[in-house]
Protein backbone atom coordinates (compact mmCIF):
# COMPACT_ATOMS: atom_id res chain seq x y z
CA UNK A 1 0.00 0.00 0.00
CA UNK A 2 1.25 3.45 -0.86
CA UNK A 3 1.12 5.97 1.96
CA UNK A 4 2.36 8.98 0.00
CA UNK A 5 1.72 10.32 -3.46
CA UNK A 6 5.46 10.46 -4.13
CA UNK A 7 5.91 6.77 -3.26
CA UNK A 8 3.28 5.84 -5.84
CA UNK A 9 4.73 8.20 -8.48
CA UNK A 10 8.23 6.79 -8.05
CA UNK A 11 7.06 3.16 -8.23
CA UNK A 12 4.66 3.79 -11.13
CA UNK A 13 7.37 5.61 -13.10
CA UNK A 14 9.93 2.86 -12.53
CA UNK A 15 7.53 0.02 -13.32
CA UNK A 16 6.20 1.75 -16.43
CA UNK A 17 9.72 1.84 -17.90
CA UNK A 18 9.78 -1.95 -17.76
CA UNK A 19 6.38 -2.15 -19.39
CA UNK A 20 7.46 0.19 -22.18
CA UNK A 21 10.46 -2.09 -22.81
CA UNK A 22 8.20 -5.15 -23.05
CA UNK A 23 5.74 -3.41 -25.37
CA UNK A 24 8.62 -2.16 -27.54
CA UNK A 25 9.87 -5.75 -27.93
CA UNK A 26 6.67 -6.74 -29.75
CA UNK A 27 6.54 -6.51 -33.52
CA UNK A 28 3.46 -5.62 -35.54
CA UNK A 29 3.53 -9.12 -37.05
CA UNK A 30 3.40 -10.77 -33.61
CA UNK A 31 0.58 -8.73 -32.02
CA UNK A 32 -1.83 -11.65 -32.39
CA UNK A 33 0.39 -14.25 -30.67
CA UNK A 34 -1.35 -15.93 -27.74
CA UNK A 35 -0.60 -19.04 -25.70
CA UNK A 36 -3.48 -20.82 -27.44
CA UNK A 37 -6.22 -19.58 -29.72
CA UNK A 38 -8.88 -17.59 -27.89
CA UNK A 39 -6.60 -16.43 -25.07
CA UNK A 40 -5.16 -12.94 -24.54
CA UNK A 41 -2.73 -11.92 -27.28
CA UNK A 42 0.37 -9.79 -26.97
CA UNK A 43 -1.47 -6.90 -28.60
CA UNK A 44 -4.53 -7.23 -26.37
CA UNK A 45 -2.43 -7.40 -23.20
CA UNK A 46 -0.36 -4.38 -24.18
CA UNK A 47 -3.45 -2.35 -25.11
CA UNK A 48 -5.15 -3.46 -21.89
CA UNK A 49 -2.24 -1.96 -19.95
CA UNK A 50 -2.68 1.27 -21.93
CA UNK A 51 -6.42 1.52 -21.26
CA UNK A 52 -7.16 -0.14 -17.90
CA UNK A 53 -5.48 2.36 -15.54
CA UNK A 54 -8.41 4.74 -16.13
CA UNK A 55 -10.66 2.19 -14.38
CA UNK A 56 -8.37 1.77 -11.36
CA UNK A 57 -7.87 5.51 -11.07
CA UNK A 58 -11.62 6.13 -11.18
CA UNK A 59 -11.95 3.89 -8.11
CA UNK A 60 -9.62 6.18 -6.15
CA UNK A 61 -11.37 9.31 -7.41
CA UNK A 62 -8.78 10.37 -9.98
CA UNK A 63 -10.02 11.28 -13.45
CA UNK A 64 -7.90 10.06 -16.36
CA UNK A 65 -9.56 9.48 -19.71
CA UNK A 66 -8.68 6.18 -21.38
CA UNK A 67 -6.54 6.57 -24.49
CA UNK A 68 -8.95 4.46 -26.49
CA UNK A 69 -11.46 1.64 -26.49
CA UNK A 70 -10.00 -1.33 -24.65
CA UNK A 71 -11.60 -3.73 -27.14
CA UNK A 72 -10.26 -1.96 -30.24
CA UNK A 73 -6.59 -3.00 -30.25
CA UNK A 74 -4.43 -0.93 -32.62
CA UNK A 75 -2.64 -2.85 -35.38
CA UNK A 76 0.70 -1.14 -34.80
CA UNK A 77 2.94 -1.55 -31.77
CA UNK A 78 3.98 2.12 -31.99
CA UNK A 79 0.37 3.21 -31.42
CA UNK A 80 0.05 0.92 -28.41
CA UNK A 81 3.38 2.07 -26.96
CA UNK A 82 2.48 5.73 -27.47
CA UNK A 83 -0.96 5.20 -25.93
CA UNK A 84 0.56 3.43 -22.95
CA UNK A 85 3.11 6.22 -22.45
CA UNK A 86 0.33 8.81 -22.63
CA UNK A 87 -1.55 6.89 -19.94
CA UNK A 88 1.58 6.76 -17.76
CA UNK A 89 2.14 10.51 -18.11
CA UNK A 90 -1.54 11.35 -17.58
CA UNK A 91 -1.60 9.18 -14.46
CA UNK A 92 1.38 10.96 -12.94
CA UNK A 93 -0.10 14.40 -13.67
CA UNK A 94 -3.57 13.52 -12.37
CA UNK A 95 -2.38 11.82 -9.18
CA UNK A 96 -0.10 14.76 -8.37
CA UNK A 97 -2.95 17.18 -9.04
CA UNK A 98 -5.84 15.31 -7.40
CA UNK A 99 -4.44 13.35 -4.45
CA UNK A 100 -2.67 14.23 -1.22
CA UNK A 101 -0.75 12.06 1.18
CA UNK A 102 -3.73 12.13 3.56
CA UNK A 103 -6.04 11.02 0.75
CA UNK A 104 -3.86 7.95 0.13
CA UNK A 105 -4.90 6.62 3.54
CA UNK A 106 -8.61 7.34 3.14
CA UNK A 107 -10.85 4.43 2.26
CA UNK A 108 -13.14 4.33 -0.73
CA UNK A 109 -15.72 1.75 -1.77
CA UNK A 110 -14.36 -0.45 -4.53
CA UNK A 111 -15.74 -3.75 -5.76
CA UNK A 112 -17.96 -4.15 -2.72
CA UNK A 113 -15.47 -3.33 0.00
CA UNK A 114 -13.80 -0.37 1.67
CA UNK A 115 -10.19 -0.08 0.56
CA UNK A 116 -7.55 2.62 1.18
CA UNK A 117 -6.72 4.58 -1.97
CA UNK A 118 -3.05 3.68 -1.55
CA UNK A 119 -3.95 -0.03 -1.61
CA UNK A 120 -5.96 0.38 -4.82
CA UNK A 121 -3.03 2.14 -6.45
CA UNK A 122 -0.81 -0.78 -5.38
CA UNK A 123 -3.34 -3.09 -7.07
CA UNK A 124 -2.94 -1.03 -10.27
CA UNK A 125 0.83 -1.61 -10.22
CA UNK A 126 0.39 -5.31 -9.35
CA UNK A 127 -2.11 -5.67 -12.22
CA UNK A 128 0.44 -4.21 -14.62
CA UNK A 129 3.19 -6.50 -13.33
CA UNK A 130 0.95 -9.55 -13.72
CA UNK A 131 0.14 -8.79 -17.36
CA UNK A 132 3.71 -7.76 -18.14
CA UNK A 133 4.81 -11.21 -16.95
CA UNK A 134 2.29 -12.84 -19.26
CA UNK A 135 3.65 -10.75 -22.10
CA UNK A 136 7.25 -11.84 -21.47
CA UNK A 137 6.20 -15.49 -21.81
CA UNK A 138 4.40 -14.67 -25.06
CA UNK A 139 7.42 -12.75 -26.35
CA UNK A 140 9.57 -15.83 -25.90
CA UNK A 141 6.89 -18.05 -27.45
CA UNK A 142 6.81 -15.68 -30.43
CA UNK A 143 10.59 -15.92 -30.86
CA UNK A 144 11.14 -12.29 -29.87
CA UNK A 145 13.81 -10.89 -27.56
CA UNK A 146 12.66 -10.66 -23.93
CA UNK A 147 13.92 -7.49 -22.24
CA UNK A 148 15.48 -7.83 -18.80
CA UNK A 149 12.92 -5.91 -16.79
CA UNK A 150 13.46 -7.36 -13.31
CA UNK A 151 17.02 -8.50 -14.00
CA UNK A 152 18.90 -10.06 -16.87
CA UNK A 153 17.27 -12.65 -19.11
CA UNK A 154 19.09 -15.79 -20.21
CA UNK A 155 20.02 -14.05 -23.47
CA UNK A 156 21.45 -11.10 -21.54
CA UNK A 157 23.81 -13.47 -19.72
CA UNK A 158 25.23 -15.10 -22.85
Amino acid sequence: MYRTVEDFIQDWTLESRGTVAVIAAITDEKLDVSIVEGHSSLGWLAWHLATSPAFFLSLVGVNVNPVGDGNDVPSQVASIRDGYQQTVDNTVEAVKRELTDDAMLETVEAMGQDVPRGALLRTLVNHQTHHRGQMTVLLRQAGLQVPGVMGPTKEDQM
